[in-house]
């Protein structure tokens, strides 16, 4: 798995998936000032990459989750790559909301899960993991075990561990947080000086400053 997550790194800054900038910090929608962004999205205008992160994401779901009923995607960053996981796997896709539609059958869930079916949710990138575990939380009440979660990429926060653990929903992700750093510092994309800063943000997001 660390080969895969190192691999991972990589491609993500080679197409510039990834950005890292302590001296000029992005801002969040959240308010949050980070030194990364990770735009996950860019991989699928690349066929080559699109595809490979399609097979790993099968090759985790079928090692790690074994017997599994139906994929959930989580709107909208990860329809795509669930779409294209499901088809690969011949499994029942449906995506999940952030909020259910204000119009028709006001929607939370779009497509057909049937209750008692063992649904793995794929996710784009996982922060806080508020908007993750909330689409499992809209499965469950559908009848449905969540058996697991599968990401591109995880910053790794102590906030998101914890809400995983305490929600008993396993996550599995192609790369994270400290092999991007891996990655960036061996390809001189940063260099030791940043590490500092880079690791002191993620301790704290909320309150980092960049200074």
């Amino acid at each position: 798995m660390k080969a895969l997550e190192r691999l991972f790194a990589e491609k993500l800054l080679k197409v510039k998936a990834v950005k890292i900038q302590p001296a000029n910090p992005f801002t969040w929608a959240s308010g949050w000032k980070s030194p990364i962004y990770c735009d996950n999205r860019k991989t699928l205008s690349y066929p080559a990459l699109r595809n490979f992160v399609k097979l790993e994401l099968c090759r985790i779901i079928m090692e790690r989750f074994g017997e599994v009923d139906a994929i959930a995607g989580v709107a909208t960053g990860a329809i795509p790559q669930g779409a294209l996981v499901a088809e690969e796997l011949n499994l029942p896709f449906v995506y999940v909301r952030s909020s259910p539609k204000d119009h028709g059958l006001e929607n939370l869930i779009e497509g057909e899960l049937r209750p008692g079916m063992k649904v793995v949710v794929v996710e784009d990138l996982i922060s806080t993991g508020g908007s993750s575990l909330k689409a499992v939380n809209a499965i469950r009440q559908n009848g449905c075990n969540v058996i697991g979660m599968v990401a591109s990429f995880t910053y790794g926060f102590d906030v998101s561990v914890e809400a995983f653990k305490e929600a008993k929903v396993e996550l599995v992700t192609l790369t994270n947080y400290n092999a991007v750093l891996d990655a960036a510092l061996k390809t001189n994309y940063i260099d030791e000086q940043d590490i500092p800063i880079l690791q002191a943000w993620r301790k704290d997001p909320a309150h980092w400053t960049g200074k």
